[in-house]
């Protein structure tokens, strides 16, 4: 059955796309989005040259794809650049770089000579700090327009920016640092949100005893600013470094253990945001794009290089429902935001609470929604075309922190229909596979990708000979990147992705994996095993219940209850803290010690446990009976 189509784009809008102006500069006669992208994935030299060449990448290279296995692939060979530099290059210092609120702090606007100036400040001071190209700046930072400028900073000297979020628990911030040993730790006194105020000087200072480095402070929630001496005083200047010189470090959600460290490339990262924020995002001059993240999830950095465009970004630190649901649809008004991202669970929320955008705002100036983080339900579509505005370009998107891209979404010249995405990026050459490595159309089956992309990691940190790397992402299928994601792709070249085939939990749009969520539980004496997982529902929030094994004699009291939602709020997230906690005599496993995190949650979503797990592979078969009696009720 055909879905709704709910979309179609104007006229206006394919002829002033940066897609179409690209399309017909290639001078190849497509004249579908279908004809452009089969190039991309099928002559991936030529595409990706002509990448290079349409938006003039200033540096020369002498071949476009050296060694091209997966893992391992070769990109641009011989080019030297900076990402920085780039960031920078054209921009008049009176032209609009960023609008930023929080809920400290009023809306405000900053230029692109403003932001030069922050950042040669910044930078001036990391090298006094002995900052060198390859040193690891990691941040402890909010969303704000400091942290933005520091990774600018740490960029242009050739150094390696990593960051998370105020509101991530102590442990999850020294699992992920500690593995990077980096030079100098930045990190902020503390940050408002929900109209709390949070100090975070004796947190920051345990980490810093763990993860080590210079730390410099930033008084955010006291407002005293950078601390004494530590901005420079010299001009803006970039290190140029090869093409896979590291840019950042981002993490995987801790899932079967500490999370990973993915490291992705300067010249990598700049050629597939070019693409990505030019021609599928659409993003011009005098656009203003947002997008409701937090440093601690991939979308910052994904935000922060719609500045390789001529349009401005928006900031925002603070929580989406204070004072009410509406704050980020008031600061889409005021800001005059032109695309609008947000998550798949905000969307659900707002549908819950009654929310309406439209009503008593000016609007007029937004054009596009984006979604991501999880798939949007066929009701969030239809809420945003109802309630948001009929002409709206509603964009779910579907990626990944591995490549800190989008591999489905957006597409300025395709329709949109209900439920689905509206194509597969340039240049990501991405198949539905059966278990045996088929590619399957119109049925459900691992996202793959069978092409390299320039964005895929360079290494893991701490990873020398690459197994960890290959175990990650090449062992299902090898030389084929299996991503952990289920995909059909229609006969229509549009895409529906059901969910993740692994265990990581997105809540709130920060993605933490199970594995950190059990150490938090476990540090209770009272508890001796968990299960926690996430159960899509239609129209609302994900439900996410946490199964426990008490210790003998140990009773799931009210005051125990607390101080395992505490535990989680404070070292994983509060975003994480289980909607119910119940009590089970022992938590399914496989022969090999693994938790079915899977299969329970397939069982809860309605699947018959014989179809769920397989019994012969379990170490306690019975243990599964719980939740079959679990999912009646």
């Amino acid at each position: 059955m055909m879905p709704t189509k709910l979309w179609e784009p104007p006229e206006e809008l394919v002829e002033s796309a940066t897609m179409t102006r690209y399309m017909r500069w290639l001078g190849r006669g497509f004249t579908t989005y279908d004809e452009l992208w089969r190039f991309s994935v099928e002559e991936l030299d030529a595409f990706w040259a002509s990448i290079w060449e349409f938006f003039e990448v200033d540096a020369t290279y002498d071949r476009v794809l050296g060694e091209r296995g997966m893992p391992g692939a070769e990109w641009f060979t011989g080019a030297r650049l900076n990402y920085a530099e780039r960031a920078f290059r054209g921009k008049a210092d009176d032209a609009l770089a960023i609008v930023h609120a929080s809920e400290l702090r009023d809306q405000a606007e900053l230029t692109w000579g403003e932001l030069r100036e922050q950042v040669a400040r910044i930078a001036a001071g990391l090298r006094a700090l002995g900052v060198e190209p390859g040193d690891r700046v990691a941040a402890y930072m909010p969303n704000i327009p400091e942290a933005l400028a520091a990774f600018l900073a740490t960029a242009s000297l050739g150094a390696v920016w990593s960051s998370c979020s105020p509101d991530f628990g102590a442990r999850s911030v020294v699992d992920r640092f500690a593995q990077i040993e980096p030079k100098v730790l930045l990190a902020v006194d503390g940050y408002r949100y929900n109209g709390r105020d949070f100090d975070r000087a004796d947190v920051v200072a345990g980490i810093h005893d763990e993860v080590g480095g210079t730390l410099v402070r930033l008084g955010y929630l006291d407002g005293s600013g950078w601390e004494d001496g530590f901005l420079g005083d010299a001009e803006l200047d970039f290190e140029r470094v090869p093409f896979d010189h590291p840019l950042w470090i981002l993490y995987s959600s801790g899932t079967t253990g500490l999370p990973k460290a993915i490291v992705q490339g300067q010249g990598g990262i700049l050629i597939e945001h070019l693409k990505k924020h030019h021609l599928h995002i659409n993003a011009q001059d005098g656009d203003r794009v947002f997008w409701f993240t937090t440093t601690g999830w991939m979308m910052w950095n994904f935000l922060v290089s719609v500045l390789l465009t001529d349009a401005a970004v928006v900031l925002y630190d603070g929580s989406p429902g204070h004072p009410d649901m509406g704050v980020l649809w008031d600061l889409a008004e005021s800001a005059g935001v032109t695309t609008f991202g947000t998550s798949a669970s905000y969307i659900a929320s707002c549908m819950k609470a009654d929310v309406e955008p439209a009503d008593g705002r000016d609007l007029s100036k937004l054009k596009a929604v984006g979604s991501t983080g999880s798939p949007l339900s066929p009701e969030g579509f239809r809420w945003v075309y109802e309630h948001v505005g009929a002409d709206t370009w509603l964009f779910s998107t579907s990626g990944g922190t591995d490549l800190c891209t989008a591999f489905v979404g957006g597409c300025p010249l395709v329709p949109v229909y209900e439920g689905e995405l509206q194509a597969r990026a340039l240049g990501a050459a991405v198949e539905a596979w059966s278990p045996e490595g088929e590619p399957l159309i119109g049925e459900v089956g691992e996202l793959v990708v069978t092409q390299p992309m320039p964005s895929m990691p360079l290494y893991l940190f701490n990873d020398p000979d690459g197994e960890r790397y290959r175990e990650s992402y090449f062992d299902m299928f090898p030389g084929i990147w299996r991503h952990g994601d289920w995909i059909e792709i229609t006969e229509r070249g549009t895409a529906i992705i059901s969910g993740r085939s692994d265990s990581t939990i997105n809540r709130g749009g920060i993605r933490m994996g199970t594995a950190e969520i059990y150490r938090a539980v476990l540090a209770l004496d009272e508890v001796t095993d968990a299960l926690v997982v996430d159960i899509p529902k239609e129209g609302a929030e994900n439900f996410m219940p946490l199964f426990v094994v008490l210790r003998d004699g140990a009773e799931l009291t009210e005051e125990l209850a607390k101080a395992i939602k505490a535990r989680i709020r404070e070292d994983c997230s509060p975003r994480h803290v289980p909607d119910e906690i119940v009590t089970v005599s022992e938590v399914p496993r496989t022969l090999s010690g693994k938790v079915l995190e899977l299969p329970v949650k397939r069982i809860l979503q309605g699947t018959p446990p014989e179809q769920a797990a397989s019994r012969d592979s379990l170490a306690n078969p019975e243990a599964l009976d719980f939740f079959s009696d679990y999912a009646r009720r």
